[in-house]
């Protein structure tokens, strides 16, 4: 049997289990300073967040991320998966108490303090297996199924933070997980093609006469951005339904899914203004447009 231990070279050296475990302090410095470095579309521990609760967002940043590129980032199914079961081991022994990983043993008093199940943690890494061994979805309920792994844990993970845990509120969570993640899929088509991965529906293909092959020339045909269409407008329409949330929590956590739902909601707007030709030029928010959709949300703060 191959050990994970010289795949995690194959990563950031930050990343790897070490010998021996950090203080609280050293870890709850690993995982703000990781989550400040991978500034994506929106900071995820945003300023609209109460201040006592940064850190605990931090943790839960740090472990997401971490995970993500396990399952992405090495190049290896091999070494993806033997590298997301040690990480499963490590979450494990956060919950028994002896963990090693910075991302754990700061992890390891947000699960205590909010009470956060295992599983909600061990759903991600499903879907970062699933991604090593499954490229094609067959149809959308498919790719919901799939969603139900890599997108709504993380949603669920945020309302348990904010004291959410009734099942009302984590299903309009679910819808706005779930958008969010089909606007990525949209956005990097071209992107998971290149790892091997299709997220559209092949119903849909099969629907609209798009061809595997039209993807992988990053042939912007006719059919692929009438597909893109609706495969867009079908995103709406679960950020719509999602949208009650808003209504439903504190007013700090409503402008943080105010944000996040109109960030996923620009990248739709940007496929959309490039005619839905996605291959080969992938859409992206402008600064003008993040900095506009922030200034909006601080606006409605200070009101």
């Amino acid at each position: 049997m191959i050990a994970a231990n010289q795949f995690w070279s194959l990563l950031p050296a930050e990343y790897a289990i070490p010998a021996h475990a950090p203080s609280q302090l050293e870890a709850q410095s690993y995982c703000e300073r990781l989550a400040r470095s991978h500034y994506e579309n929106f900071s995820v521990a945003t300023w609209f967040l109460p201040k006592r609760l940064r850190q605990h967002f931090f943790n839960v940043y740090a472990y997401c991320r971490i995970s993500d590129d396990l399952g992405d980032e090495t190049g290896s199914k091999q070494a993806s998966l033997l590298l997301l079961d040690e990480w499963e081991a490590e979450l494990n022994a956060c919950y028994s108490g002896s963990p090693r990983h910075p991302v754990f043993v700061a992890l390891a008093g947000t699960v205590r303090e909010f009470d956060i199940p295992k599983q909600t943690f061990a759903d991600l890494l499903t879907a970062f297996r699933q991604d090593q061994t499954i490229t094609r979805y067959p149809t959308f309920d498919d790719l919901l199924g799939y969603c139900h792994y890599s997108a709504n844990p993380v949603g669920h993970l945020v309302l348990y933070l904010c004291g959410y845990r009734d099942p009302a509120r984590q299903q309009l969570s679910d819808l706005t997980c779930t958008a969010l993640q089909l606007a990525n899929f949209w956005q990097d088509v071209s992107a998971d093609f290149d790892k091997g991965r299709i997220y559209l529906p092949l119903e849909d293909l099969k629907r609209f006469q798009v061809k595997e092959e039209d993807i992988q020339a990053k042939r912007n045909t006719k059919q692929f951005r009438d597909m893109m269409r609706f495969e867009v407008q079908r995103a709406r329409e679960w950020f719509d339904r999602g949208l009650p949330l808003v209504g439903k929590v504190s007013h700090e956590l409503a402008l943080d899914l105010e944000l996040f739902s109109r960030g996923g909601q620009e990248i739709l707007n940007a496929i959309e203004r490039q005619d839905y030709a996605v291959l080969g030029n992938r859409p992206a928010i402008s600064k003008t447009r993040k900095l506009a959709l922030v200034a909006r949300a601080a606006l409605h703060k200070l009101i």
